[in-house]
């Protein structure tokens, strides 16, 4: 999963009590702020240490929830985990030395990022409860003014910055397909990122519509509770065996004791799944893998014809491989169906699928990821000269190392366009982002320039990079639909190659890339 900047209701200590401990400069909570961050989960908080470490303490962060979290704050499933060893799942910076588990669960990750905010003394900077509802950039005084509401704002606050880095993540729209009579559905109904915890499965008819990362983690466990249970796919994901254990204490006294040995342990998870990246480019090389999750099939399903139907039809790394040793037995179970029929309507108590089958249900879960590749359509973002961000983006989303988008000085996303992993931990991502974007903020105050600008030129000719390099991978050319290609078909969200190419591209800045600029239009700096 990555970075979200979900909405949760503000309890009585919420931000409202918590205003008055934010740091604000001396023009007032407002601003003018240096930096403006939007969300608390790894991007945004990595930010903000980033711009701490750098001593920038002139910035704010504006959080919609209650709490810190992101991505691990609001998904509370049963099952919830990350498909990324701990141990390479969290910030290089700050090591963790006693993970219980090889793979962390969703509340040992939320622990982990409060311990991170209460550390760096992050708290401070957090405007909870504040929802960002626009952003546009004022040419007159050279500042994003942001348009705010929830329990933390006051009614028409505006919140002005320097430079704003959106934090916000590519996973936090759910994505609720638009099936026919679902409005006359008269049960329950929720997203997977939206778990309705009051409802009881116990005994329940349960259906749940997709078979996703999240799905897989959650169809286990409520499968031990339901009545029922119809699990209706689409297209099936290949499935790699989880190797997951508890963290033994010898390891947990080796990684506190013993120098290097817990950065080689990361670094060797690291360089193992840096070896996938390989097969992208050139299928044949995931052979080996494919054949493992076909065995892995065949071990846990003994089942020919339902086997048949688990079996992708489509190579493998086309959609992201999923990790799970408790998943098929769920679908093993006496109480569990699978479907692979479309959907054809859902009626007040049933779903009824083409070939006529009516299923009746009490609930229907969704685990049908997110909007990503079309996540900004609704969004209010203005750039320089009143240039929304639906017309920058007509063609396709795209940015300049999915950080800089021309004709939006002094905007920079985090996890933005093809900076998406579909094989490592999206922190290594994160980082180098981190790094990059303080680069920007250097550069822009080494020359006393108002707004720095990524070159069209420049942001035009890494896209065309992107998806030159995209040709032949295989997200493009694997045989399915996932969310890394958008409705043209065209990569969007997947960075193409190494994890390695990427640090190297955001290492050191180019100055050359950029073009800084004073108030009054001119070149802060002369730029080669």
């Amino acid at each position: 999963m990555a970075e979200a900047n979900g909405t949760r209701a503000a309890g009585p200590e919420g931000p409202a009590a918590r205003r008055s401990a934010v740091v604000t400069p001396a023009a007032g909570p407002g601003g003018p702020y240096k930096v403006v961050v939007i969300g608390t989960g790894f991007s945004g908080l990595g930010m903000a240490i980033g711009l701490k470490k750098a001593g920038v303490h002139d910035f704010v962060i504006l959080e919609k929830a209650d709490e810190v979290g992101g991505t691990w704050r609001e998904n509370t499933y049963p099952g919830c985990a990350c498909d990324i060893m701990s141990l390479l799942y969290s910030y290089s910076f700050e090591p963790k030395n006693d993970w219980s588990r090889m793979f962390p669960k969703q509340g040992e990750l939320l622990r982990y990022i409060k311990d991170i905010v209460g550390k760096y003394e992050l708290e401070q900077h957090i405007r909870f409860g504040t929802e960002v509802t626009a952003a546009e950039y004022d040419d007159a005084t050279d500042t994003w003014q942001l348009s705010i509401e929830g329990a933390g704002a006051e009614p028409g606050e505006v919140v002005r910055g320097r430079a704003l880095a959106a934090g916000m993540g590519p996973l936090h729209q759910p994505n609720v397909p638009d099936l026919p009579g679902l409005a006359s559905f008269e049960g329950t109904t929720f997203h997977s990122a939206e778990w309705d915890h009051s409802y009881d499965l116990a005994g329940k008819r349960v259906a749940v519509v997709g078979t996703g990362a999240s799905a897989i983690q959650f169809v286990p466990q409520i499968a031990k509770r339901a009545g029922s249970l119809t699990v209706f796919q689409r297209t099936p994901p290949w499935i790699m065996p989880k190797p997951d254990r508890r963290v033994t204490g010898l390891e947990k006294a080796l990684f506190r004791r013993v120098p290097g040995f817990r950065r080689g342990y990361r670094n060797g998870i690291y360089l193992l799944q840096e070896s996938f990246v390989l097969g992208f480019k050139n299928p044949r090389l995931l052979k080996a893998a494919s054949s493992i999750a076909q065995w892995h099939l065949a071990r846990q399903v003994p089942d020919r014809e339902l086997r048949r139907r688990l079996t992708p039809d489509y190579t493998m790394g086309c959609k992201r491989t999923l990790v799970s040793s408790d998943y098929y037995p769920a679908l093993m179970r006496p109480n569990v169906e699978l479907t692979t029929e479309e959907i054809a309507e859902v009626r007040e108590h049933s779903i009824v699928t083409r070939d006529g089958r009516e299923h009746e249900v009490d609930a229907i879960i969704f685990g049908t990821g997110f909007h990503v590749t079309d996540a900004f359509e609704n969004a209010r973002i203005t750039g320089r000269n009143g240039l929304k961000i639906q017309d920058a983006w007509r063609d396709g989303i795209e940015a300049h190392l999915g950080v800089a988008v021309k004709g939006f000085p002094n905007l920079f996303l985090l996890l933005g366009p093809n900076s998406g992993l579909g094989h490592n931990s999206m922190i290594f991502i994160i980082e180098a982002q981190v790094r990059y974007v303080l680069q920007c903020l250097a550069m822009l105050d080494a020359a006393g320039g108002a707004r720095v600008s990524v070159k069209p030129s420049v942001q035009d000719r890494f896209n065309a990079w992107v998806q030159r390099t995209s040709e032949g991978a295989v997200w493009v050319a694997g045989g399915c639909d996932s969310w890394y290609l958008d409705r043209n078909g065209v990569n969007r969200a997947a960075w193409p190659a190494s994890t390695v190419s990427y640090w190297l591209r955001t290492r050191r800045l180019d100055p050359r890339d950029f073009t800084v600029e004073g108030r009054d239009g001119e070149p802060a700096v002369p730029v080669p």
